[in-house]
């Protein structure tokens, strides 16, 4: 996957997500999990959930619960597996997907990256994004890793990425705190974020691993071809 793709679809989903009733919100992994849940046609486990997602099972059991608390996604004991329980997409789920899709749609519309990418790409971009878990500290790494000036004020961070201001200004903290960032104070005497050595290191390292991602072309429909089952 390209990484300017991958920086604007997560910035179109954080925009949108921003712009929901905040009871109503959906981290992107949970949204991920939605997702990859509509695209099959029969219930996953939450172990192969997980699986998919490289997550824990008590982390996906989380993720797991809010959405189903939320009326996106039912609930039942696995019949091949009765220690296990099997997930799969409600109506409501079905039409909030199709609604957060749209919306996405929109925001990438008004963008020069993905103008054109109709929603069942969408939904195959976010399958394949979804299997690796970013917080808002790597995507800031990236971003200022992509910016070919030297460094970025929390301003420009916070339009570039789509998080709220006070998202940006805890992580960018916490980044200096751990040698990965630098602020200084440039001419303009605005105070610019800037990447150490270290911290282009790790960008680096996130960068490969984004252009790893596979967006595969098709949805599958079975879950024997399901992307939980191929992972």
């Amino acid at each position: 996957m390209d990484v300017g793709e991958y920086i604007s679809a997560r910035r179109a989903y954080n925009i949108v997500r921003q712009r929901t009733p905040p009871k109503q919100r959906l981290t992107f992994e949970e949204f991920s999990v939605l997702v990859l849940l509509g695209s099959s046609s029969h219930p996953l486990s939450i172990s192969a959930i997980a699986n998919w997602q490289h997550a824990l099972r008590p982390t996906m059991t989380h993720r797991v619960e809010h959405l189903a608390a939320l009326g996106l996604i039912d609930r039942r004991q696995d019949p091949s597996d009765r220690r296990n329980v099997a997930c799969s997409i409600t109506e409501a789920g079905s039409g909030g997907l199709g609604r957060l899709c749209a919306e996405i749609r929109q925001v990438l519309v008004r963008g020069k990256v993905l103008a054109r990418v109709d929603i069942e790409r969408i939904k195959q971009y976010v399958l394949a994004m979804g299997q690796h878990y970013m917080r808002a500290s790597d995507l800031i790494l990236v971003d200022l890793a992509l910016n070919k000036r030297a460094g970025a004020p929390i301003a420009l961070l916070v339009g570039s990425l789509g998080f709220p201001q006070p998202t940006v200004s805890m992580s960018v903290r916490a980044l200096e705190d751990g040698g990965f960032v630098e602020r200084a104070v440039s001419d303009a005497k605005s105070v610019k974020t800037r990447l150490t050595d270290r911290g282009r290191l790790r960008a680096e390292e996130l960068i490969v691993r984004i252009e790893r991602l596979v967006v595969r072309r098709k949805p599958r429909r079975s879950l024997r071809g399901s992307p939980a089952e191929r992972d």
